[in-house]
């Protein structure tokens, strides 16, 4: 209900009335049953913009530094990231990303749409980078189609360590969905877990035609000044 009254009530009609977003390829979008949908990940504004333009309730995997900060700006993050449908997980590694893989496991268990940024992280040049196999194993185990979507000018509107958006149009393109289900019962087998992450990554490169770069995004972070990847 909460999810419900934030997306059509309260804070989706007026982002809506703002920023335009279009989309293509709507139809893409089961219209019942579990999927995944892979997003290239340009903003923190992706995991706003993609849920209002999908007729079905959706959730993503959201860091949960997102959940516990403190005072009004705490708060109100944490009130926001609820409202958008995020789910807490621990990205630290080990056996807190097989609490994620789980976690993941039960959104799609329910039939519901999970949104996954394959990258890991947010880009920070705008190029498109490699695919981490958490999502080709969480598909493999689910048994799910995986919908690929792109991202169109989310980082022009709100770049990495802006506070606030500037008012402009974004898109979104949705790609028709992947069937993996000719590798059923292989989710333990690290080759087929990088084939389909790989074939995934390709999907959204034809689709965005973003340059493709095969490293993961967050070696390039590693590289940067402290000040660009603020908040990734």
């Amino acid at each position: 209900m909460f999810y419900w009254l934030m997306k059509y009530v309260v804070i989706g009609p007026v982002v809506k009335a703002i920023f335009r977003p279009w989309i293509v390829g709507r139809k893409n979008v089961p219209a019942n049953g579990a999927a995944i949908l892979a997003s290239n990940h340009l903003s923190f504004a992706d995991s706003i913009f993609l849920p209002l333009v999908i007729d079905r309730p959706m959730s993503f995997l959201a860091k949960s530094d997102y959940f516990t900060g403190r005072g009004l700006k705490g708060f109100a993050t944490k009130f926001f990231m609820k409202a958008t449908g995020q789910i807490p997980i621990d990205r630290s590694g080990g056996k807190a990303s097989e609490a994620s893989l789980n976690t993941g496991l039960q959104v799609l268990g329910g039939g519901d749409l999970l949104g996954i940024y394959p990258e890991g992280t947010r880009s920070p040049d705008g190029k498109l980078y490699r695919g981490r196999t958490g999502i080709a194993r969480m598909a493999l185990e689910a048994k799910v189609p995986v919908v690929p979507v792109i991202m169109v000018d989310t980082d022009t509107a709100m770049p990495i360590g802006q506070r606030l958006p500037r008012i402009m149009r974004v898109g979104i393109v949705i790609g028709e969905p992947l069937d993996f289900s000719r590798y059923a019962g292989m989710e333990n087998d690290r080759y087929i877990l990088r084939s389909v992450t790989d074939e995934i990554m390709v999907a959204l490169h034809r689709l965005g035609q973003q340059e493709y770069e095969d490293v993961y995004a967050s070696t390039v972070k590693d590289r940067l000044p402290s000040r660009v990847t603020e908040g990734s």
